[in-house]
C-alpha cells in the first residue's frame, strides 16, 4: 500500500514539474545540464595530415575560452608558414609561369567575411584576408590590389619559391603536361572549422592552388560558399580537391543547407559529393581524376566527412585529443 501511495505522489509531482515547465516555457534544471553536456565543444576539425599540427595551434585558443575565429586564423597560419608544405603558403607549388600564388578566406560567427585571391609574396594570405574582412568595406581583394592593400597593413614582401618548388616546376616544363594526380597534386587546401565554448563557430581556408596552374586560375579556396560556409545557426563546411568541382555546386554553402534541412554533418557531406558524381559522368568524365573531399561541423559538436576517392583523411581534436581520420568515400 505504502508502495502505491509513492508512486502516485512521484507521479503527481512529476506531472506537475512538467505543468510548471509548460507555464513558464522553461525547462528543469537537470535538462539544461543534459543539454550542455550533449553538445561537443570546443572542436576543431582540418583538412588533410597537417591539420594534426594546425589543430595543435587551434587548440591552444579553444582550450582557454578564445574565440573560433582567433583559433582557425592561428591553425591555417602553420601549413602557411611551413616551407615543406608544397601545397599552402609559403613553399606551395608555383603556377605554370613560376609564380607562387596564394588564395584564403575566413569566415567568422556573424557572417563577416574576407578573402585575398591570386595573392603573392606574402606568406599568410590568411591574414591580409582577415584585415580585409575586418579594415575594409569589402568581402575580396585580388591580385596586385590585394598586394598593395597587404603591403600597407604592415605585411612583409618575401620571395614565396622555395629551392625545391622551382626544381619541380622546371622538371614539369620539360614536358608541360598539366594532368594532376589526385590526392598529390589534388592535396592543395587546409580548411578549418571550429565551435568555440561558447558555441560559435567560424571556419578558414587557405591554398597555393593547383600545381603548374594556368596563370590567374582561381579554385574554390578563397570563394565564400564553395570552399567555406559558416552559418552560426546551424554549421560549417569547408572542402579540399579539385576546386572547379566544389565551385560547380557551391559546396561548402549546400553541404550547411542540407545540415539546415535535418541532415547530419556525415549525410550532408555525402549528399554534396553525390552531386559531384552525377555532374561529372553527365559531362562523361573521369571520376579517377578528381578528388573532392568536404568536412562539415554542426552547432551540436557533431561532424562528418566524405569524399570521392580514398586517400583524403581529416583531423580532429576536442576533449578526448587530436586524432587522424581517414575518410570514407565513394571509389571502391
Amino acid at each position: 500500500m505504502n508502495n502505491r501511495r509513492n508512486f502516485i505522489k512521484t507521479a503527481a509531482v512529476a506531472s506537475v514539474a512538467v505543468a510548471l515547465q509548460s507555464f513558464t516555457g522553461k525547462p528543469k534544471e537537470e535538462s539544461i545540464n543534459d543539454l550542455t553536456k550533449k553538445i561537443n565543444k570546443p572542436i576543431v576539425l582540418s583538412t588533410w595530415n597537417f591539420g594534426l599540427q594546425a589543430n595543435e595551434a587551434a587548440w591552444e585558443i579553444l582550450k582557454n575560452k578564445g574565440r573560433a575565429l582567433d583559433a582557425v586564423e592561428a591553425g591555417v597560419k602553420i601549413p602557411e608558414g611551413d616551407p615543406k608544405e608544397r601545397s599552402v603558403g609559403y613553399g606551395g607549388r608555383p603556377d605554370r609561369d613560376g609564380h607562387v600564388t596564394l588564395d584564403a578566406c575566413i569566415m567568422d560567427e556573424q557572417a563577416n567575411i574576407g578573402a585575398v585571391a591570386c595573392l603573392e609574396n606574402i606568406k599568410h594570405p590568411i591574414s591580409v584576408a582577415r584585415a580585409v574582412m575586418e579594415k575594409t568595406p569589402h568581402v575580396m581583394l585580388v591580385g596586385e590590389g590585394a598586394l598593395q592593400f597587404a603591403v600597407a597593413q604592415g605585411f612583409k614582401e618575401e620571395n614565396l619559391l622555395t629551392e625545391e618548388s622551382e626544381k619541380e616546376w622546371k622538371e614539369w616544363l620539360k614536358t608541360s603536361q598539366y594532368k594532376p594526380i589526385a590526392n598529390i597534386e589534388n592535396h592543395d587546401t587546409i580548411g578549418m572549422i571550429a565551435l568555440d565554448a561558447d558555441g560559435n563557430l567560424s571556419g578558414a581556408c587557405t591554398t597555393s592552388g593547383m600545381a603548374f596552374k594556368m596563370r590567374g586560375r582561381l579554385g574554390d579556396s578563397p570563394i565564400i560558399g564553395a570552399g567555406l560556409f559558416v552559418d552560426n545557426e546551424i554549421g560549417a563546411a569547408t572542402a579540399t580537391g579539385h576546386g572547379e568541382e566544389v565551385i560547380r555546386i557551391s559546396g561548402c554553402h549546400l553541404v550547411v543547407e542540407l545540415m539546415r534541412q535535418g541532415k547530419s554533418p556525415q549525410k550532408a557531406c555525402e549528399e554534396a559529393v553525390s552531386r559531384i558524381i552525377k555532374l561529372t559522368k553527365n559531362r562523361n568524365k573521369d571520376l579517377k581524376d578528381i578528388q573532392v573531399g568536404f568536412i562539415a561541423l554542426n552547432k551540436k559538436g557533431e561532424y562528418g566527412s566524405y569524399c570521392i576517392q580514398g586517400g583524403f583523411n581529416y583531423a580532429v581534436y576536442d576533449d578526448t585529443g587530436n586524432r587522424l581520420i581517414d575518410a570514407n568515400y565513394f571509389l571502391k
